[in-house]
């Protein structure tokens, strides 16, 4: 699992004053970013290699409103491997608010190679988010 820190800034919010329900799909990405860097696979060594890591399907479950100010921890975590897919789950906590659940996120992402298409996972990225 890795876990990545944001503070909400307030051109993330909306008229109701807490964040806007599409920012949180930035605040996963960028964590799922931080998750494949912090294994090795920074954006830069995804290019060398002419991989592509490409979202098919994002699910999000809203559970309590967050606000200016709040501190939340996206934990990313492997949720299970395919041959040319994963799913990622994903939990933004909110440490501003007794570490309550903001919103979770189920995302399927494959891999693509250099033809664009759908390849195998490699062995190396397999090790790296094997589920725990």
């Amino acid at each position: 699992m890795n876990e990545s820190t944001i503070r909400v800034r307030s051109y993330e919010l909306d008229s109701f004053h807490h964040v806007n329900h599409a920012v949180f799909l930035n605040y996963f990405e960028a964590a799922r970013f931080e998750t494949l860097e912090s294994v090795g696979f920074d954006p830069a060594e995804l290019a060398r290699r002419e991989w592509g890591v490409h979202v098919v399907r994002v699910e999000v479950d809203y559970r309590r409103e967050v606000r200016l100010g709040d501190r939340l921890t996206i934990r990313t975590r492997t949720e299970e491997l395919r041959n040319t897919s994963m799913i990622l789950e994903q939990e933004a906590v909110n440490g501003s608010r007794e570490n309550e659940v903001s919103a979770s996120a189920r995302v399927v992402i494959v891999w693509v190679g250099p033809d664009g298409r759908p390849m195998r996972i490699p062995e190396e990225v397999r090790d790296a988010f094997a589920p725990s």
